[in-house]
């Protein structure tokens, strides 16, 4: 079981409710198929700063990273990546994703409880 995040770049949505529908429709249109874009510059750097902070999990001999697949950024498209954390790691995980996301200008959705984070 994994606990998963999404995060894009753009306006942050007004409520909770829009932030669904608008993942839904980044799902549909860069996630969801075989032609996957490269990840934007943006979502690059986020997925370069989360793995300062923690290394893929494709390079983990001792289980530290919270990452439920790899590599990372494999899990990015466009204007958009979303992403799964090991259930045991989230809380930490998860708080230190959505923080940084806000400090990037980012938007994160929270998958579990279908709600913006701060």
């Amino acid at each position: 079981m994994s606990y998963d995040l999404a995060v894009w770049e753009g306006e942050r949505p007004t409520d909770d409710r829009t932030a669904g529908r608008v993942f839904n429709d980044l799902y549909d249109c860069y996630l969801d198929g075989e032609n996957m874009l490269p990840p934007s510059e943006r979502i690059a750097a986020y997925v370069g700063a989360l793995l300062e902070r923690w290394c893929d999990v494709t390079k983990d001999v001792e289980e530290a990273s919270p990452w439920a697949a790899g590599p990372l950024i494999s899990e990015a498209s466009g204007p958009v990546i979303y992403f799964a954390l090991r259930w045991d790691r989230a809380e930490e995980a998860s708080a230190y994703a959505a923080a940084l996301a806000g400090s990037m200008g980012l938007v994160c959705f929270d998958l579990q409880q279908r709600q913006l984070r701060p």
